[in-house]
């Protein structure tokens, strides 16, 4: 009787065992195939100054949704942002409308939840007076002046990281050149690449990473118009950061 029972545990440890092997390798499996399943991103635009339905929408959308790297959905409904976020992987801010409280609850867990964040041009402006932890804790700062829309220089500072790899080192282009000033109480910034005008000495930060505690931040200075959505290298720093931000 006794050798009848130590069989039956000896049998029940290895089924045990053997039942806790499928589960890791099934959660392996999930993993791996999320990891090979289009980026889910959620593009915010709409609000002034900007065309965001022909430079956000449209060329951001068919360039992030090009060889199935993304499923892409847009909105300019910013009431709509905690409905879209709870099913996103990458959140990308290319709004300067007002966003209600529980739009900016949502944005936050978001980001506490150690999700991806792309803030384009318009996102990294002064946009909020009564939401400055915005700009503080996410934007580290951000830009309330420009430079006239021009041509100034592109030049890449960090050209081994992940969003600016294969980038062109200089490169030419016109836009608003965004005069991004760095706040010293926020996490700080990465730069990846900055500005520079023949008709302005100043240095600004264009393409950054914003070293939140939590979650990955890429900022993205340039994106006025045509002359940068519609350019080869702003479209693969585009794809490469919203790759990055989401950890593949």
């Amino acid at each position: 009787m006794k050798a009848y029972y130590r069989l039956l545990l000896a049998v029940t440890l290895s089924t045990t065992a053997l039942g806790g092997c499928i589960s890791h390798s099934k959660t392996a499996n999930v993993k791996a195939d999320q990891r090979d399943m289009p980026i889910r991103v959620l593009m915010v635009g709409g609000g002034t100054s900007h065309d965001f339905n022909r430079w956000y929408k449209q060329a951001d959308g068919n360039t992030l949704s090009m060889d199935n790297l993304c499923r892409v959905i847009y909105t300019n409904n910013t009431d709509s942002i905690p409905y879209y976020l709870a099913a996103a992987d990458v959140l990308y801010l290319a709004t300067n409308q007002p966003i209600t409280l529980a739009g900016r609850n949502a944005i936050f867990e978001f980001a506490a939840a150690g999700k991806g964040l792309i803030l384009g041009h318009p996102a990294l402006w002064y946009n909020y007076k009564d939401w400055p932890e915005y700009n503080l804790k996410l934007v580290s700062g951000g830009a309330s002046s420009h430079d006239s829309y021009g041509s100034f220089d592109e030049e890449l500072v960090n050209i081994k990281h992940p969003v600016t790899v294969g980038v062109a080192h200089q490169f030419t282009l016109k836009d608003e050149r965004y005069h991004y000033i760095l706040d010293p109480a926020g996490p700080g910034i990465e730069v990846l690449a900055n500005s520079r005008a023949a008709n302005n000495s100043k240095v600004y930060p264009s393409v950054f990473v914003v070293k939140n505690p939590k979650a990955r931040i890429v900022g993205i200075a340039l994106g006025h118009d045509a002359a940068s959505h519609d350019i080869a290298d702003y479209r693969l720093m585009l794809r490469q950061a919203v790759k990055w931000v989401a950890d593949r």
